[in-house]
């Protein structure tokens, strides 16, 4: 049994003007792709997997267009060397948009069947916050997506999607693919699943897949900062018995669509200047304070300074902010050395109508680049460290910390840019606020521009009615 494997991971918010080029990615191609950390799973299959390309980037921009094309044909001229093979899996995010496109996913997934032909299955893992199209469906066998956000599942979905592939392989059995689109698209911090209602929504999946003739069930809150027609909440159902599939799939688009008003953050909210005095008035610690609105990984920029502006205003202490992505701040601080004073702006340095600030800082500490990393400093200025680095990225784990030299839970204030907390995060909050900070990534997404967005769509409009309505993959009997 020869499974080809590969695909390309990456969100983008249409309201980012940074694009995203190759060196954005971690690529991991031939043998390197499976001695990946996230596909050593596979070993446990009764199969030969056979690796291609496989491309995975922070939430960020659009894709430039040469970028996408050279990762498809690097891909597909791979996979043209592997053939025949009995299957393929691709590990998708579901939230790609390249430039001048629409619908990426659907580009890159119908070359794959135009390549391998219509007998070869394909099966699909996603981001619970991808878009699905019918050009996808049409093109696929079998489709998982993840449960959890913040994501811990990542293994189990794409064990999920292998599976059913190697079944479906192993037996000969064709499942059914349907999906049905759901008028709801709200930010991944008024549905993550550790809050009511998607919580006890998800909970659900596990026993509707119990259900004889159910292979999968998967619920997509979708990605609400692509302004594309795809983007909305979809139901996908793979399995054999129509019956089922159509029945849950019914079931689970009505319940999230009689579930839309509930949902709502699970944390404390406020504006930029109520957040910071909350904050500065806590008497429990560390309150962890999340940027929204400018989270790299939903898509920001991660390069505004708007926090930093107001602790410095409020006249905050014992606080960092990690981090801000501004390469010539951090180089700077590099040629200046540990313990130089330097007059520096810092912020707005990828998008310039984003907010700066501009002071006195002292350069604390430098952290050289690694394989993984680019360089970063620790900056002080008055009460608060503010870590900067060459490149936008994410401060989510209390690995990240440990390599800053930042004892997380020793910190009256951390500020990171982040809508809900990472898992690492998330137990040392005391409290937890977020930030409706400005920002690509706005968590009111009501002020979103909608130049193509589907209309009537929640919560952009509100007085419409929803029937859910099914449609099978053109590849499904039925």
């Amino acid at each position: 049994m020869r499974i080809a494997v590969g695909g390309i991971h990456i969100e983008c918010s249409t309201y980012n003007p940074v694009l995203n080029h190759r060196d954005d990615f971690r690529i991991t191609e031939d043998e390197q792709l499976l001695a990946n950390t996230y596909f050593q799973f596979l070993n446990d299959y009764p199969a030969e997997f056979i690796p291609t390309v496989h491309a995975r980037a922070i939430a960020g921009g659009p894709v430039a267009q040469g970028t996408y094309q050279r990762f498809k044909q690097d891909f597909l001229t791979k996979l043209a060397a592997a053939l025949p093979v009995d299957g393929v899996y691709l590990a998708m995010h579901g939230a790609m948009y390249v430039e001048g496109m629409t619908d990426a996913e659907g580009d890159w997934i119908s070359a794959t069947r135009e390549l391998v032909g219509a007998d070869c299955p394909i099966s699909v893992s996603y981001d619970l916050h991808g878009n699905v199209t019918q050009k996808i469906i049409d093109h696929i066998d079998m489709f998982s997506t993840y449960r959890t956000a913040p994501h811990i599942d990542i293994e189990q979905t794409m064990r999920r999607s292998v599976s059913m592939l190697v079944q479906s392989i192993s037996t000969g059995v064709r499942p059914k693919l349907l999906w049905c689109p759901i008028p709801v698209v709200l930010s991944g911090e008024q549905t993550s699943t550790e809050d009511e209602p998607a919580k006890s929504i998800y909970a659900e999946l596990p026993s509707i897949d119990a259900i004889d003739g159910i292979w999968d069930s998967s619920l997509l809150v979708g990605y609400v900062w692509a302004d594309e027609p795809r983007a909305t909440a979809a139901v996908v159902m793979t399995g054999t018995n129509a019956n089922a599939l159509e029945f849950q799939g019914t079931y689970l688009a009505n319940r999230y669509w009689q579930a839309r008003e509930s949902f709502c953050f699970g944390c404390q909210t406020g504006s930029v200047s109520e957040c910071v005095s909350w904050a500065i008035a806590s008497r429990t610690h560390p309150v962890i304070l999340a940027d929204s609105g400018d989270n790299p990984t939903g898509g920001g920029v991660g390069d505004r300074a708007d926090l930093l502006a107001e602790l410095i205003a409020q006249q905050a202490t014992d606080t960092v902010v990690a981090g801000i992505a501004d390469a010539n701040a951090t180089q700077a601080a590099f040629e200046a050395g540990i313990g130089a004073q330097l007059t520096l702006t810092i912020g707005a340095s990828l998008d310039p109508t984003g907010q700066h600030v501009h002071g006195q800082f002292t350069v604390i500490r430098l952290i050289p680049a690694t394989p993984l990393n680019a360089r970063q400093a620790v900056l002080r200025i008055d009460g608060i460290d503010v870590v900067v680095a060459e490149r936008r990225r994410p401060y989510h784990n209390l690995e990240d910390f440990a390599q800053l030299g930042i004892d997380v839970n020793h910190l009256g204030i951390l500020v990171v840019k982040s809508g809900y907390l990472s898992p690492d995060l998330a137990p040392l909050a005391n409290p937890n606020l977020m930030a409706l900070s400005e920002g690509v990534v706005d968590q009111y997404v009501e002020r979103l521009t909608r130049a193509r967005k589907v209309h009537p769509t929640f919560p952009f409009d509100r007085d419409f009615n929803y029937t859910p309505k099914l449609h099978y993959s053109v590849r499904t009997p039925h």
